[in-house]
């Protein structure tokens, strides 16, 4: 192994040597606003965080190497609000295919698309499944907070908090005050945010999507629940049960690719 976990940081003859039997992992994210008080990069840095970390983890099992961000996400809801940096849905899923094609020649054969912004979850699925139907590759994809759901949800109820992973609200300003407080602006952390929403955290596994007429992100406040009681503590304690889960979830996934079958 490459002294380095990074992609970017190794040598072509590096990843040559590298790939054939390791996992690389494509986060992906979005550039787009999130409320007046966290910064437009927050679902691209979680999302590296969690990868970075989760793969150090990760390593002391299996080979695994971290590919660099795609940080532009299908963002369209947003764009009535500024510092929005969006793809077309068709256009984010092609690049993501391009993408994993590229790792394919460079010779990997098992890609993990971790994902830290909600609407991408639905593309990365199908980028996915279009790969490993067209290469000889095994591909998993999936957005952090569903890898981690049994541990989050548990640590959600006993913070009574309302939306999972919602969006630029309690949760993710938690994080980012664990991983980046000086990107923080405390002092837009308390708004009006009109009807307070219920007390539920969102699932998505098999329930509908349902996208009602004239209610859009960027029409409202920005933030689907109030930020204003997240901690660097809780974040970090959300960051830690993220981490440990996407870990594993790299570990299994490595384990279950079929070496006698394909190339390793």
């Amino acid at each position: 192994m490459p002294r380095t976990l990074l992609l970017a940081e190794m040598t072509r003859e590096q990843v040559r040597a590298l790939a054939p039997g390791a996992t690389v992992v494509l986060p992906t994210g979005a550039i787009e606003q999130h409320g007046p008080h966290l910064p437009l990069q927050v679902d691209t840095a979680t999302c590296v965080a969690v990868c970075e970390r989760a793969a150090a983890l990760a390593s002391a099992e299996v080979p695994v190497c971290v590919a660099p961000a795609l940080p532009f996400g299908y963002s369209r809801m947003n764009l009535p609000l500024p510092g929005v940096l969006t793809l077309e849905a068709a256009t984010f899923a092609q690049v993501l295919r391009e993408l994993g094609e590229s790792l394919f020649r460079s010779g990997f054969r098992r890609i993990a698309i971790l994902n830290g912004h909600r609407p991408n979850d639905e593309l990365i699925r199908v980028a996915a499944r279009e790969l490993n139907e067209r290469l000889p590759v095994s591909v998993a994809a999936a957005s952090y907070w569903t890898i981690a759901w049994p541990a989050l949800s548990e640590l959600a109820a006993a913070r009574a908090l309302r939306r999972l992973p919602g969006h630029a609200g309690a949760f993710e300003t938690a994080l980012t005050l664990a991983l980046r407080p000086d990107l923080v602006d405390r002092a837009a952390l308390a708004g009006d945010l009109g009807d307070a929403p219920e007390q539920i955290a969102e699932r998505q596994h098999l329930d509908a999507a349902v996208f009602l007429v004239g209610q859009r992100m960027g029409d409202g406040p920005g933030c689907t629940d109030d930020p204003a009681a997240a901690t660097a503590e809780e974040g970090q304690r959300y960051l830690d049960a993220i981490v440990r889960a996407v870990a594993a979830f790299l570990v299994a996934f490595h384990r279950q690719h079929p070496a006698e079958t394909m190339p390793s």
